[in-house]
């Protein structure tokens, strides 16, 4: 395939130098030009995550949507690029939903170190387009034994645990589609969000793991990998979890329309 001119790889000009990079980024992977109104709705997002003071605190961030290919798709948002476990492969990848697991070998290494931020300084979130089945992590750690930060699910319903080995966490009855996330701001409790709620944890927290993956648990037989299809996925510093929810859920419908 011949290179694509530059000129078709330069997005429309949105006003913002950190979506018009990204933009650029995935239309080089893709080898294609985005929609404009996939442009749009990437920097609309961008612009938006700014307005709200939650752009700085994402360190690792993809958009696993709006890319034509799966490699424009696992282009970083913001921080390291993923590694691509098991691989998946193209026919895993929906431009409108998101990237489907397997539920056997395949998961991504976000690239971030979980104690690259403070104990008490933490989020974790991801947009989940369809249910996971069975028991599997959407979110997780390689701590052996009791998990100290994942997003897990069972039988339809969630737990969620950040920096906390205490066996608890919470459930969520049947909320495990579209955002998902939780942020830790103070060493006594933490935040859980689903369905648009939240849920204050009160539990200490603990040394977080080294490390962080999506669609699995590192220290998890391969029966806890999960079979989900997820459209986004952030780790870093603590945030608003209302505020990037909303932005985040804007973000694929726009994509959806725009498709």
């Amino acid at each position: 395939m011949s290179p694509m001119s530059p000129r078709l790889l330069r997005p429309k000009a949105s006003g913002d130098p950190d979506a018009q990079r990204y933009i650029a980024a995935v239309q080089a992977a893709d080898q294609q030009s985005l929609e404009p109104a996939v442009r749009k709705a990437i920097s609309n997002f961008v612009i938006g995550c700014k307005q709200d003071g939650t752009w700085n605190a994402m360190k690792a961030s993809c958009i696993l949507a709006g890319a034509r290919t799966l490699a424009g798709a696992l282009v970083p948002l913001k921080g390291p690029a993923p590694t691509n476990n098991g691989p998946f492969v193209t026919g895993d990848y929906n431009r409108e939903t998101g990237l489907a697991g397997n539920g056997s070998n395949k998961f991504l290494d976000t690239g971030r170190a979980s104690n690259a931020q403070g104990q008490n300084d933490i989020h974790i979130c991801l947009y989940a387009s369809t249910l996971n089945t069975g028991i599997q992590y959407y979110f997780g750690d390689s701590i052996v034994g009791a998990s100290l930060t994942h997003i897990f699910s069972q039988s339809g319903e969630l737990n969620f645990k950040n920096r906390d080995n205490t066996g608890s966490g919470i459930v969520y009855s049947r909320h495990a589609i579209g955002f998902l996330g939780m942020n830790r701001a103070a060493s006594s409790a933490y935040v859980v969000r689903g369905n648009a709620g939240e849920t204050t944890i009160t539990v200490a927290s603990v040394t977080p793991p080294a490390d962080s993956f999506v669609f699995y648990r590192g220290s998890s037989s391969s029966g806890f990998v999960a079979s989900g299809r997820y459209a986004f996925y952030s780790v870093g510093e603590s945030l608003s979890l209302a505020n990037l929810d909303a932005r985040v859920s804007a973000l694929i419908t726009e994509i959806g329309a725009a498709i």
